[in-house]
């Protein structure tokens, strides 16, 4: 079993424990009308924009904030000039949790991205019920109805999407599902592995029109700067500022 279906397969009783809420969900989904453009935030003019990130933990690199405060995170990413913020909610390896994204919006008036491993239509409503601006759907977690599926259900209740993408068939599988704005993951989720070359491959595969996001392994100012020089929109960055390795000031 790889790392994407180990994370995929621990995330049952979450979602058991979601469906239990959908009605709960749906309806303040349905109610909800203070949506932050995610979309229109990361849209690249005078430099590429960063939608800079909070996590406790991965699987690759263990607790990467022993003192993990979410809000406080978000308050100096914000404060420092980040474009949009992505929250972890994920419980088991990255040690998140839905209610740090509701207090992360709470604190802060950038668009919010839910990053966690959405599977099922209630982790849709639930996103949209804790506050999240957009989500993030991973295709190789899905196959290519539940994506145009969830994908649908989210954009219908006004909800941005994140398309992650690795492969060139993983592109045309987001295209198929109508994507808008599709980050190309330079870290391999089977292996966790990470090749800041897979933007480079994949960039001018992605069809004119659709948004760009590059997502992981920039650690460095220099990592910065060599993907701030593709025909990008953003940078999805988390590790590096959390550990304080990378500022944002240096964009």
């Amino acid at each position: 079993m790889n790392w994407l279906e180990k994370i995929i397969a621990a995330k049952g009783s979450e979602i058991v424990a979601a469906k239990k809420r959908v009605r709960e969900f749906r309806a303040l989904a349905e109610q909800r009308r203070d949506f932050r453009d995610f979309a229109a935030a990361i849209q690249r003019r005078d430099r590429v924009r960063i939608i800079a990130e909070t996590k406790k933990a991965s699987p690759s690199a263990g607790i990467i904030a022993g003192n993990y405060d979410p809000v406080e995170a978000a308050k100096t990413y914000a404060a420092n000039g980040a474009d949009a913020i992505s929250v972890l909610t994920e419980r088991n390896y990255f040690g998140g949790a839905p209610e740090h994204l509701t207090r992360v919006r709470a604190a802060i008036g950038l668009p919010v991205l839910r990053k966690d491993f959405i599977i099922d239509e209630a982790q849709v409503f639930e996103s949209i019920a804790i506050g999240a601006d957009a989500l993030l759907l991973i295709v190789a977690a899905l196959k290519p109805e539940q994506l145009s599926a969830l994908h649908h259900l989210a954009t219908t209740h006004k909800m941005r999407v994140l398309v992650e993408v690795h492969t060139r068939d993983e592109i045309a599988m987001a295209v198929d599902a109508n994507a808008k704005i599709i980050g190309i993951n330079n870290r391999n989720l089977a292996t966790l592995e990470v090749d800041l070359n897979t933007t480079e491959k994949l960039v001018s595969k992605i069809p004119q029109g659709i948004t760009i996001v590059s997502e992981s392994g920039v650690r460095t100012s220099a990592d910065l700067k060599r993907m701030a020089a593709y025909p990008i929109d953003a940078l999805l960055v988390g590790e590096g500022l959390m550990r304080g390795e990378l500022s944002l000031e240096e964009v």
